[in-house]
């Protein structure tokens, strides 16, 4: 892809198909930013996310969309990539970092979002990281996502010339319903999300996992209907 600058300033937008990430690339586009979509193939149970990644960047216009496929190095660190184990249900808040947690997950997606956004010419980097009502990663909080954009300032030749890139967390102190409530009047369509660890076949929530379980607090402490659920 070529960068067109006449369409107006990039955006690198982390996009997973959840709620969170849905959010970020509405709020990218409301603040007058096309949008770069990134996705990732990591060898997750949940890969239905990626078809509705793909479902959000076309829906609403994402100037592209691209899928990275990495090979990750321990599937078996993270019940996220080994299907031999179960993911816990009910369990949340139960471990300080529970077992989805995938090892430097967000470092890898961040790095690559970097890469391209400096190969694009542009400098703002979206990710749909929150630290109130979340399963504890701590590739999702405040300090992590400041000391990368340092990272990326000091180790890339945009950065250290001057043309400073910024990591872009806008959801980092919402709780869930103040997501679903700003999603709402960016006119997210919810269906079109998932957020679910381990759906079934067509992408229908397990109900029970950390994910499900965030998802149905936010939509209910915001009084709106998850069209989600049966």
């Amino acid at each position: 892809m070529t960068h067109n600058s006449s369409l107006g300033p990039e955006a690198v937008v982390l996009l997973s198909g959840g709620l969170d990430s849905a959010t970020c690339l509405l709020i990218a586009q409301s603040e007058g930013f096309g949008v770069l979509a990134l996705s990732f193939d990591y060898g997750q149970r949940h890969a239905i996310e990626l078809e509705r990644a793909r479902g959000l960047a076309e829906h609403y216009g994402a100037r592209c969309h691209r899928v990275v496929k990495l090979d990750f190095p321990a599937p078996a660190a993270s019940t996220l990539t080994d299907r031999s184990r179960s993911v816990p249900r009910h369990a949340l808040g139960a471990d300080a970092i529970p077992s989805t947690y995938v090892p430097a997950r967000n470092t890898l997606f961040l790095a690559h979002a970097l890469a391209w956004a400096e190969g694009e010419g542009c400098r703002d980097i979206f990710v749909g990281a929150n630290a109130l009502d979340y399963s504890g990663y701590p590739d999702c909080r405040p300090e992590f996502l400041e000391a990368f954009e340092r990272v990326a300032n000091l180790g890339t030749r945009a950065g250290v010339q001057g043309d400073r890139f910024r990591v872009r967390a806008p959801l980092i102190a919402m709780t869930k319903a103040e997501i679903v409530r700003r999603a709402g009047e960016l006119g997210l369509d919810f269906s079109r999300t998932i957020s679910c660890y381990d759906p079934g076949a067509v992408g229908e929530p397990c109900g029970a996992c950390d994910s499900c379980l965030l998802r149905e607090k936010g939509f209910r402490e915001a009084g709106v209907v998850d069209p989600t659920r049966g």
